[in-house]
């Protein structure tokens, strides 16, 4: 799906408009058309949700390559700004420059680059490792002067909450901030307290993850808008949705049931795109005209 506004730049008015953007979580093309016709501004792709769809476990364990491909079809499937993952940058800082290319060529409007060690772990889990303050500030001077377009949006996080505290967090969030970064993503946050405390402390907007049975507390988007964020991500929606139906149904078919019918293929396929295709069947079958001699 085309749009005359690249979606870098529709992702940049969104941050401007000052309204949270909540973005929830896409694994594939289907969810991510299924969150913009739900009427989201923008989508973000999971990288947990993109292991899983390989058979893999959110340890780092996926490729550049297969990430921006993941990202590209996704893209090209929806009119509305997509988020992606990108992990650590995948090395070093000449990794993560070509990167931001890679993401950026495949339509993606905003990055989030992390200061893990690679390979990485899921930001909700234990035991996770930091690269040191310069080789993440180095990660970000790389991302930004990568990109292509100024509207290509850098997000910077940091993990470093649950292996050396907050005030780390903020400092790495604020550091990255002052060397390029559009946005910070502070993980994790542990307590109703110090989800406050970020957007107070940090020097920029501020990404939440929302994350239910994670390390962060629930909380309610407006809540979260209230206090100051400009982005909530919600990656885990669809995918634990997805998980549940089909252990549901699957069970449900071993005992010999069948759920009521859902819709008909012809309702399926209109949700992606099937009327615009359709019209394309006859629109080149005009009769021939032969050049005057």
């Amino acid at each position: 799906m085309s749009s005359a506004v690249p979606n870098a730049a529709k992702f940049r008015t969104l941050l401007a408009s000052r309204k949270m953007i909540v973005a929830p979580g896409a694994i594939d093309c289907i969810t991510g058309r299924a969150i913009a016709q739900a009427g989201f501004s923008a989508v973000y792709m999971t990288g947990a949700g993109t292991s899983a769809t390989l058979g893999y476990p959110d340890y780092g364990l996926i490729t550049m390559s297969e990430m921006v491909g993941n990202a590209s079809r996704i893209s090209k499937s929806i009119d509305i700004p997509l988020i992606s993952d990108s992990d650590t940058g995948f090395g070093n800082e000449l990794n993560v420059f070509r990167t931001v290319q890679e993401f950026e060529s495949a339509g993606v409007a905003a990055i989030h680059i992390e200061d893990q060690v690679f390979p990485k772990k899921c930001g909700h889990l234990d035991n996770k490792e930091l690269v040191s303050r310069e080789d993440f500030v180095a990660k970000i001077r790389a991302a930004s002067a990568a990109r292509r377009s100024k509207d290509f949006c850098i997000i910077a996080r940091t993990d470093s909450r649950a292996v050396v505290g907050l005030e780390e967090a903020i400092e790495r969030a604020n550091l990255a901030l002052a060397n390029g970064a559009d946005v910070a993503f502070v993980e994790a946050p542990q307590t109703m307290a110090e989800i406050e405390a970020v957007p107070k402390l940090v020097k920029g907007p501020c990404l939440l993850n929302v994350v239910r049975g994670g390390k962060t507390p629930e909380i309610e988007l407006e809540v979260a808008e209230r206090m100051g964020y400009a982005i909530a991500i919600v990656p885990g929606l669809l995918l634990g949705g997805i998980i549940q139906t089909c252990d549901r149904l699957l069970a449900d078919l071993k005992q010999g049931k069948f759920p009521p019918v859902s819709g008909s293929p012809g309702k399926t396929f209109a949700r992606f795109g099937a009327a615009e295709w359709d019209a394309r069947r006859t629109a080149f079958r005009d009769p021939i005209k032969i050049a005057a001699e």
